[in-house]
């Protein structure tokens, strides 16, 4: 099909979108809310500008040998193409800015980047990262490149990202995630540039994976390997939690290739398409604490210096806005409402002060609608169980916490990232509070990763990773979730290249967090410690009998912790080496106050148990320690429990009773009782158990509800079973009466 087979005037209606998208097109550049962005755009332009070099291009970005650099180059090049394009910049329409692009682009296509060129180093930048640049300064150069100039630029492009299914370097490979929703992108804006239908319809279908019959759809869940699962998870590179980074890049992509073809004969009309819609909120907002991302699912990315949390927040932010503009109601409407949310919560990185045009277009429309009510976060307990992941959350505070298993890597090193990401998996903690700086600023060059909030470990010291996904031989991570408002989760650790052992749960209350460990074990020579916090904060910590306490963060309840405050210094460059991502060589300094438990050289069984309680001020810690409305009701390496008003939650780690509940198998139970009915949540994080049988002590004359999942014998001794086996880790919940039910109902 030719263009004028599509009617041309499709085309000219689609590169005003793709303008439109990259430049925000009818943004007044008299409104006093666009000059600063206006001003950004035109000072990064005007800095490239002014160290370009003809003929070499960049000093600092030396092409010959480097994909990366050559991305970067293309980049460099199409910030200063957006701001020519862009009205209100110091350079737009200048016409020796456009020449000046031109010339650099042409020594890169004869050099660097054309068709005739093999793949060398890292596929990512010859397929991804340089056709990204490259096919949007098309859009934008359009006619003032002229047709020569176009088609041996789009050869290049087709050479090596000719359509979002395969692998140009590998054609075995077929592409997932992410990977197929940035291809797919890159396409429809290749088709946009060159006027070709056919690059259009490879764009959407791509989405779609047509070709191979949807198996690889980005708008399909999946049952492994990459894209969205119907527990919420995402998942890149076959084992690693990537919602907030891969994730991230995918819904950024579909949601430009939407809008982009949104109208046009080609526009996607996927059936599915509710799937990514809906994983708006039910995969990505439970992660969202006040506009930050958080980097329990960023994985490596974590350590990119340029890509903080606040800024995963902010590309997650355009991209929902942008995503409104093609969903159907009520999605848009919706999006809206959680942007807005996320844009006047954001204190950290405020949105306004540094997102470009087109973000700030849609920002301030959405800003000044009163008609669009910023919604709060999600409030509640959350678990994803395909990739190891909880979160608890509550109006002024939130917790995750990483597990890893033999499904779900610990860590990812990769590309010269994430070099010290050693304990990031083995259950670390990430407390959010009114405290918004904790995991940006300089984190992660600066923080101990030997002691990492939450993780028990040894004193050894480690060498850098390299290319290395590691997934922990133990089965067991996940937990169970009751009625969304409590949680129990639980990991079996297994220290990689070490002895030590240790069995590891948490249980997640209205106020609260309680951490036990049990079985910690080890035979290495070294001492072992389980790191309570370790925050960055100029707070100075006060340490009372039982209890402890850190002004703007939390209060903490626990026996024999030891307590330091240091002040720590490192470089990004240190943990993040790569190519096109790598640090600074410059120096950070953090202050940092951290609590720990020592258990001592080679241990046997120790343990240990503490209670976190979010932005608790400090006589309220002091008097939660002398109450104890939690109790601790077993701490075993074969059984851990904690019991509140009208709640018990237990780990069991085999068959087992506690406090008036026994049950045949290991599983994850929380049972709460409240005016006359006990309401049970019960999982396999292990993923090993076929059925399991709880028994209660009490007498329970009727089933309220329940999935098909679950059987029950009521009378003077209850006896519930509920079929575990397939459930993949997902919570099965009853309810069962004191007095016979007129009519028990089924929860499907």
């Amino acid at each position: 099909m030719t263009a004028a087979g599509s009617g041309a005037a499709a085309f000219d209606v689609l590169r005003a979108t793709a303008f439109d998208l990259l430049t925000g097109g009818g943004a007044d550049v008299s409104d006093p809310v666009h000059a600063g962005p206006l001003a950004r755009l035109s000072e990064a332009a005007g800095g490239a500008l002014a160290s370009l070099s003809p003929g070499t291009l960049w000093p600092d970005l030396p092409p010959e040998g480097r994909p990366g650099n050559v991305t970067g180059s293309y980049g460099r090049l199409r910030r200063i193409a957006t701001a020519w394009a862009t009205p209100g910049t110091a350079q737009h329409g200048d016409d020796s800015v456009v020449a000046r692009v031109v010339d650099a682009l042409d020594v890169l296509h004869e050099r660097h980047y054309n068709e005739r060129l093999p793949e060398t180093g890292n596929w990512w930048f010859w397929e991804i990262g340089t056709p990204a640049h490259l096919s949007r300064l098309c859009v934008l150069l359009g006619d003032r490149l002229g047709p020569a100039r176009l088609d041996a630029y789009l050869a290049a492009v087709d050479r090596f990202c000719p359509d979002a299914d395969r692998r140009a370097g590998n054609p075995r490979a077929s592409e997932s995630g992410a990977n197929r929703a940035d291809k797919a992108s890159i396409v429809a804006f290749r088709g946009i540039a060159g006027r070709g239908a056919d690059k259009l319809a490879l764009a959407r279908d791509g989405l779609s994976d047509v070709r191979d019959g949807g198996l690889r759809s980005v708008f399909r869940h999946v049952e492994s390997g990459d894209g969205f699962y119907r527990d919420g998870s995402f998942i890149q590179h076959e084992c690693v939690a990537y919602t907030g980074s891969y994730g991230l890049s995918l819904l950024v992509a579909v949601a430009e290739a939407l809008a982009l073809l949104n109208g046009s004969p080609w526009q996607v009309s996927d059936p599915d398409l509710p799937v990514l819609l809906d994983a708006v909120e039910r995969s990505y907002a439970p992660f969202v604490h006040d506009g930050l991302l958080m980097d329990t699912v960023r994985g490596r990315a974590a350590t990119r210096q340029a890509f903080s949390d606040a800024v995963a927040g902010h590309g997650l932010i355009g991209a929902v806005l942008l995503l409104a503009r093609s969903a159907p109601e009520p999605y848009a409407g919706r999006f809206e409402e959680l942007a807005k949310g996320w844009i006047e919560r954001g204190r950290a990185r405020p949105y306004l002060e540094h997102a470009d045009v087109p973000e700030t277009r849609r920002a301030v429309a959405v800003l000044r609608d009163g008609s669009v009510e910023a919604v709060p976060g999600p409030v509640g307990h959350f678990v994803f169980p395909s990739m190891d992941r909880v979160v608890h959350r509550r109006p002024t505070w939130s917790f995750a916490v990483s597990l890893s298993s033999r499904r779900i890597a610990a860590y990812e090193a990769i590309n010269g990232e994430n070099l010290h990401g050693w304990y990031t998996g083995d259950g670390m903690t990430y407390l959010y509070t009114s405290d918004l700086g904790q995991f940006g600023a300089d984190f992660w060059p600066t923080v101990d990763p030997y002691r990492l909030p939450g993780t028990t470990v040894d004193d050894r010291e480690r060498e850098n990773l390299s290319f290395r996904a590691h997934c922990p031989p133990g089965a067991w991570a996940g937990g169970a979730v009751l009625d969304g408002r409590y949680g129990a989760a639980v990991m079996e650790l297994d220290s990689e290249g070490a002895s030590l052992r240790a069995r590891k749960s948490w249980f997640f209350l209205d106020t609260a967090v309680v951490a036990l460990g049990s079985g910690i074990t080890g035979s290495d020579g070294r001492r072992v410690v389980t790191v309570v916090e370790n925050r960055a904060t100029e707070a100075r910590p006060h340490v009372g009998d039982g209890w402890a306490h850190l002004p703007g963060v939390a209060g903490y309840v626990l026996d024999g912790a030891q307590c330091a405050v240091e002040t720590r210094t490192g470089r990004w460059r240190d943990i993040n080496a790569g190519d096109d991502t790598g640090g600074a060589f410059e120096p950070v300094t953090r202050r940092y106050a951290s609590l720990w438990i020592d258990h001592g050289v080679d241990p046997v069984n120790a343990s240990y148990a503490y209670t976190v309680l979010p932005g608790a001020a400090r006589e309220r810690t002091r008097r939660y320690c002398g109450r104890r409305p939690v109790r601790v009701a077993a701490n075993t390496a074969e059984l851990q429990a904690v019991r509140a008003r009208g709640l018990l939650a237990a780990v069991f780690w085999a068959a087992g009773a506690v406090e008036g509940i026994a049950v045949d198998a290991p599983c994850v139970v929380i049972v709460r009782r409240a005016r006359g009915r006990v309401v049970v949540a019960v999982a396999d994080p292990s993923r090993t158990v076929d059925v399991v049988t709880i028994g209660f002590d009490r007498p329970l004359r009727g089933l309220v509800r329940a999935d098909g999942t679950v059987t029950a014998r009521t009378g003077r001794a209850p006896v519930v079973s509920v079929k575990l086996g397939g459930s993949l880790g997902a919570s099965h919940t009853f309810e069962l009466s004191a007095s016979e039910p007129r009519s028990p109902r089924c929860d499907r």
